[in-house]
């Protein structure tokens, strides 16, 4: 099967919750050999972790990301055409008095590039991106 999706963080991290969604891992489950990460993604997932004390939840954070995560998704980079595209939308809303994260334009720009529909659970934060599909798997 060929990507479809890019999953946000919060779409990735939406097991680890106490009372995870049930459409969101529905969807994970039916789409994951359809669905990759950002780098920029990982990068927060692995961020977060390193955060954490050391405990019991941190532990089974790592686990799921070493074991379910990391081999279950492909990574694709925030390459030169991801950087132009992301760029241009930057100044383009620069312009207009927005001001996107940084990493969210990352985000957008490895989804729009690959031509992937961004999955999340935070739509208003890339919304304002042209050309970008996005989709809220919650119930």
């Amino acid at each position: 099967m060929s990507l479809r999706f890019l999953l946000d963080t919060n779409v990735v991290s939406e097991p680890l919750r106490p009372a995870p969604d049930p459409g969101v891992i529905e969807k994970i489950r039916r789409h994951e050999t359809a669905a990759a990460l950002a780098a920029v993604v990982w990068h927060e997932l692995v961020f977060g972790l390193s955060r954490l004390a050391p405990s019991r939840r941190r532990d089974a954070i790592e686990e799921y990301l070493d074991r379910v995560v990391a081999p279950g998704f492909p990574i694709l980079p925030y390459d030169e055409e991801a950087a132009d595209w992301h760029g241009r939308e930057r100044a383009r809303l620069a312009s207009e008095g927005r001001t996107p994260s940084f990493a969210d334009g990352q985000i957008a720009a490895v989804a729009h590039t690959n031509g992937l529909v961004l999955v999340t659970a935070n739509r208003q934060h890339f919304e304002p991106f042209d050309g970008l599909e996005i989709e809220d798997w919650r119930s």
